[in-house]
């Protein structure tokens, strides 16, 4: 089998699949419990983008195309679809949604109109049952990412703030709710003022999602300054204190880390 087809990926998810001579955990598995692999490897493809290495991310995006090998492989089990169905509809839908490049002579001379692809995608989900305005966006994606989505569409239908001001006065308010919320409300109040600020990055555009990741990474690295500064001291963490460690995490950031 030549390693470099997809049809070897097939053959191997087949075999693993095969009842008696399969893999035993492979054959356990259906689309509930592979669905956090999905997920999971989705978001170590955006991790080796964000490190710039090209060959591991060349590894997971191989992960990553496994999942969709591996779940046409129980569709095609249970007689629902199959790989090349999932082919033949992701291809339709890049030429359809592409007239302007592989469309007729007009098609392809004509401008991408704004509102193109939101227009496209309600025409094809028009033989579909009804939905809300709200309908189609993942429940699994992050919560940031959902909650700027949701919002995104409720703002087309003129659900939205005027002006991000507007928005910054809804989290001062969100803040005083949460500091004077009970115990048991605290949750609830938290995930509204994360909602809150959700909103403030898409009045501004920003990806609240990368955003926080860049502040994770830039707690890491001020952290790692930390524990090396007090490793030459021959000190650990918990042997410092919090205002040795503040002062270190101030040089740190002088020092631009």
């Amino acid at each position: 089998m030549d390693p470099r087809k997809i049809e070897t990926l097939r053959a191997i998810m087949k075999a693993l699949r095969t009842p008696v001579t399969g893999c035993p955990w492979d054959l356990e598995q259906d689309f509930e419990t592979i669905a956090p692999y999905t997920i999971e490897e989705a978001y170590e493809v955006a991790d080796a983008i964000q490190n710039g290495s090209r060959a591991e991310l060349c590894e997971e995006l191989g992960d990553l195309l496994l999942q969709s090998v591996y779940h046409a492989q129980m569709a095609d089990e249970e007689g629902s679809f199959t790989f090349d169905d999932v082919i033949e509809a992701v291809n339709k839908k890049m030429i359809r949604r592409h007239p302007h490049v592989f469309g007729d002579d007009e098609a392809r001379s004509a401008t991408l109109a704004k509102g193109f692809w939101e227009e496209r995608k309600a025409e094809e989900r028009k033989d579909k049952p009804s939905q809300g305005t709200l309908a189609g966006i993942p429940v699994a994606l992050p919560g940031l990412t959902r909650a700027v989505k949701l919002q995104a569409k409720a703002a087309k239908v003129g659900f939205d703030w005027p002006s991000v001001d507007n928005v910054y006065d809804k989290i001062a308010e969100e803040v005083a709710e949460f500091r004077d919320a009970p115990e048991d409300k605290k949750p609830e109040e938290f995930g509204d003022l994360l909602f809150a600020m959700a909103n403030v990055a898409r009045h501004l555009g920003i990806d609240p999602e990368a955003a926080l990741r860049g502040t994770n990474a830039k707690f890491e690295r001020r952290f790692a300054h930390i524990e090396a500064r007090l490793q030459e001291m021959g000190k650990e963490p918990k042997q410092s204190s919090l205002e040795e460690m503040d002062g270190l995490w101030d040089e740190a950031k002088r020092l631009g880390k």
